[in-house]
């Protein structure tokens, strides 16, 4: 989270904004730490964890932006994002929000970065597989949006919450984030909501880091409820009606994948436990101080690395005292987990 911030710092230079941190009930100290280094930032204590939604309208609602910026803490914003992205929704008041290219801890592309909707048959061809086996067609591979050129603007229909820029004035025409969903989930619905009330969604190539996960526990069993819950709720609430007869069965195929994702994860921590996980091949690591190098440089370096195997981002930060490698801090001074 402080790399985040420091990042989301640099990237706001010629821009006039307001930060806002919302803490769903931490038990980390991280609150006390963060409000230390971050005068300038506002933050919002919660004494529960009540959900991703939930907090970020809390913030919203207290903000006053012409745009507002959903940002994950488990991100690095390179420095020219932030403006550009403005500059385009500026350029075209009929873009309602944008996302933005989100590359891996080893600088390869996401392929979150731009989603289509999850109607019933697109839902199908990914959960399938045939999105997987043509994933540049427009008619399987619409999930993904592989067919999109990654290094030009292009029109969506779902943009990640990880980065979700939108319009002050869309979301006072179709609402906030609809706090039934607890976490994900909520972006797609907000995607959904902006196409139907007129306005068009953007994927643009500017660069952040994302770390995909940092910020939950996807190995836990609780993950798969919430998730597929999301899933369930989203269809209900959208495509209930129009499909009542294909209602059944896409929820027993949620259930069904639910299923299958519980027990691997399961089968997975087995095998932890008795000594014997899957063999996975020795880490590298691309090594950088964030405290001396832009963060623009580190992800031009990330996506710059040949096809094949990749090194994994590393960042050392003096200031802080910290290496932050994905799913790990450690402490420079004593070589321990911080």
């Amino acid at each position: 989270m402080e790399q985040c911030l420091y990042s989301a710092q640099a990237a706001s230079r010629g821009l006039t904004v307001e930060t806002w941190v919302v803490d769903n009930a931490s038990t980390d100290g991280s609150y006390r730490y963060l409000r230390e280094r971050f005068p300038g930032v506002r933050f919002i204590q919660n004494e529960e964890n009540v959900g991703f939604s939930r907090a970020n309208n809390q913030a919203i609602r207290l903000s006053a932006g012409r745009y507002v910026l959903l940002l994950n803490p488990d991100t690095l914003v390179a420095e020219d994002t932030l403006i550009e992205s403005v500059r385009f929704l500026d350029a075209h008041p009929q873009a309602g929000a944008c996302g933005v290219r989100m590359l891996n801890p080893d600088g390869s592309f996401a392929p979150e970065s731009r989603r289509g909707l999850p109607t019933p048959f697109t839902s199908f061809c990914k959960m399938s597989g045939l999105g997987s086996l043509f994933p540049n067609s427009r008619t399987f591979g619409r999930y993904y949006m592989r067919y999109l050129d990654v290094e030009k603007p292009n029109p969506i229909e779902v943009i990640s919450g990880a980065f979700f820029m939108v319009r002050r004035s869309a979301l006072d025409a179709v609402g906030l984030l609809d706090e039934d969903f607890f976490m994900y989930g909520e972006d797609i619905d907000l995607s959904y909501r902006l196409l139907e009330g007129g306005w068009q969604n953007w994927y643009l190539p500017h660069p952040i880091l994302h770390y995909k996960g940092e910020s939950t526990v996807k190995s836990s069993f609780r993950y798969v409820h919430v998730f597929y819950n999301a899933m369930l709720i989203f269809f209900n609430k959208h495509y209930r009606r129009r499909y009542r007869l294909l209602g059944l069965l896409i929820r027993i195929a949620v259930y069904v994948r639910a299923m299958m994702d519980f027990f691997l994860r399961a089968w997975y921590r087995l095998r932890v436990e008795l000594h014997c996980p899957p063999q996975e091949r020795p880490v590298e690591y691309m090594q950088y101080d964030i405290d001396q190098t832009s963060v623009s440089h580190i992800l031009s370096a990330l996506q710059a690395q040949p096809h094949g195997r990749r090194r994994i981002l590393e960042l050392r930060s003096s200031k802080a005292g910290v290496c932050i490698r994905p799913g790990e801090v450690v402490s420079l001074c004593s070589g321990t987990n911080a």
